[in-house]
């Protein structure tokens, strides 16, 4: 295992472009870390810099209090997988995984303990005498992961492993990878733009935005106290709905009704969850339900309040019909936004 620090990390092409503002945290010891953010945000760029495939333009990097800005990726100790499983297709199972041992000299007797203790991790014993092109994706993911696994790496980097599988193989492979992760102990930094792989296998959550970090916390401290209403948006299936309110004499108004007390005045943004509105025959606030989207245990009401759109989660015990809905907010769920910046007031 191995700590991670970064100190006022960043990346400037050359053409000028900088493509990571100067950023600075630490990955503890046996972390679970997620970068999360959409396309272009800069989360596998800093992922390449801490494998060693890009180079650092400002800031120090430091692995198990190591500075490796200028180590070369195989010295730092890490091992990666890749959403292109990149397995050699004339190789079976057994000697892509070992590869990686064989050109670093280690005998064939480790070599051979150390396929077959990760092939029973993976349960791949079956296939360990298939070619790739035998297997599901669900399985050479696996097997790219084997090949990580028996270097014992102090760090573990994933860079969007699970994208090219399908979305039950992507809910199970989830779960497989957090498992072993937590069996091994390793030190692992994953990248994703998904924001549900991101809240349920991450121990901590990174929320990157066109090169500079949003927020760090918990799943649980990103999604009930987003720090911007970037976050708030970006996080949560189905987001948080964002509406123009106003404060008045310390009191955020949205439809002319009070929802929360704001330490501010004038415009703000208000932020409430899906789930925090309640279907209430007396609410203040008025909807006018246009779809229903049936999920099983739940029912998403689309509509529009006032002239904003308007998502709403019930559950399936709740009765519900198109047309207008009366609705309450629950007032300690509701997020005020500055205007301005979108930050957390």
């Amino acid at each position: 295992m191995a700590q991670v620090q970064l100190q006022n990390i960043g990346k400037t092409y050359p053409n000028g472009f900088e493509a990571l503002h100067p950023t600075s945290f630490e990955i503890a010891e046996g972390e679970f870390t997620v970068l999360v953010g959409p396309s272009g945000c800069g989360k596998s760029t800093l992922l390449r810099m801490v494998a060693g495939l890009e180079d650092i333009t400002s800031g120090e990097l430091q692995i198990a209090g190591r500075v490796v800005n200028t180590v070369e990726p195989a010295e730092r100790d890490i091992a990666m997988v890749f959403q292109n499983y990149a397995l050699y297709p004339h190789m079976t199972v057994r000697k892509n995984i070992g590869y990686g041992l064989k050109n670093r000299g280690t005998s064939k007797q480790t070599i051979a303990q150390k396929v077959d203790e990760a092939a029973a991790l993976l349960n791949l014993g079956d296939y360990l005498d298939r070619k790739p092109s035998q297997l599901s994706g669900g399985q050479r993911q696996r097997v790219a992961m084997g090949r990580a696994i028996v270097r014992d790496p102090a760090l573990f980097l994933f860079d969007e492993p699970l994208s090219n599988l399908d979305a039950k193989l992507r809910n199970q492979m989830r779960i497989e990878i957090k498992a072993l992760q937590r069996r091994l102990g390793v030190t692992s930094i994953y990248v994703t733009h998904d924001q549900v792989e991101a809240m349920t296998m991450a121990d901590r959550i990174i929320v990157m935005n066109a090169g500079r970090i949003e927020q760090i916390g918990t799943p649980s401290e990103v999604y009930h106290n987003p720090a911007s209403t970037f976050v708030a948006a970006f996080m949560g299936a189905p987001p948080m709905n964002l509406f123009p309110a106003e404060v008045t004499d310390g009191q955020v108004m949205l439809g002319g009704q009070p929802l929360c007390a704001a330490p501010a005045q004038g415009a703000v943004t208000a932020g409430i969850r899906p789930e925090d509105f309640i279907l209430d025959a007396t609410g203040p606030l008025s909807m006018d339900v246009q779809i229903i989207e049936e999920l099983g245990a739940h029912r998403l009401l689309h509509g529009t309040l006032g002239t904003h759109s308007v998502t709403v989660l019930v559950s399936n015990d709740i009765t519900a019909a198109t047309g207008p809905q009366h609705l309450s907010v629950r007032p300690d769920a509701v997020c005020v936004f500055n205007t301005i910046d979108g930050k957390r007031l």
